[in-house]
């Protein structure tokens, strides 16, 4: 997983995973606990479900332009779709988030290093 800084309208600042193998956005928030300040981005996605998890959580659907179409507090064991989103930020319960905020993202340093290119001779 890679990870990022999101920041919002209200020095709001999560800082969050994006999965990039499908293992990984299968697995989702199940095998975490999700703290404030936190969350999972789920890049091309317009539907999540908390089917398995342990605890509610706060899924923001953003359009292209990152901009907050829709905002659910959902308990688990529910699922979620909004046809307008282009991607899906999970996060905590708490978050403050309103429609119509555009989030901004930057990268972060990864949490494990890549291995060394083989030198060419």
């Amino acid at each position: 997983m890679r990870q990022i800084e999101l920041t919002g309208p209200r020095d709001n600042v999560w800082t969050v995973d994006v999965p990039m193998k499908r293992q990984e956005r299968t697995r989702g928030l199940r095998a975490r606990e999700l703290r404030s300040g936190e969350g999972l981005l789920l890049e091309r996605c317009r539907s999540v479900h908390t089917i398995g998890m342990r605890y509610p959580i706060t899924v923001v659907f953003l359009d292209r332009s990152w901009r907050v179409v829709r905002i659910d507090r959902s308990p688990a064991g529910r699922m979620l779709f909004c046809r307008r989103a282009r991607h899906v930020l999970e996060c905590h319960i708490g978050a403050d988030v309103r429609r119509g905020d555009v989030l901004g993202g930057r990268p972060t340093r990864p949490r494990y290093t890549l291995a060394a290119a083989p030198l060419r001779p």
